[in-house]
């Protein structure tokens, strides 16, 4: 897994490549495959933050690494967020 920090031009590349989305954001992850949230060792993928764009690296790495675990907070009933912030309040 690779974390890698970008400019808002890069990320918003980025999101209009894979996400036909024409604008910057804080997070883009790049799962390896598209499998079910799960425990365990597994290979996850990279995650790219645009700094400019998020207030928190933290937060946004455990939001990225989210996602290449497979959650997915626009589909799961806040199920990802609650995790995040459980994540985040360990931290």
């Amino acid at each position: 897994m690779a974390v890698v920090l970008v400019d808002a031009e890069r990320v918003r590349e980025l999101n209009r490549e894979h996400r036909s989305i024409d604008a910057p954001t804080d997070v883009l992850s790049f799962p390896v495959d598209e499998a079910a949230p799960a425990a365990g060792p597994r290979e996850l993928g990279d995650v790219v933050i645009c700094p400019e764009h998020t207030e928190d690296l933290i937060e946004a790495v455990v939001h990225g690494v989210l996602h290449l675990c497979g959650y997915d907070h626009e589909t799961d009933s806040g199920e990802m967020l609650r995790l995040q912030r459980q994540i985040l309040e360990r931290l």
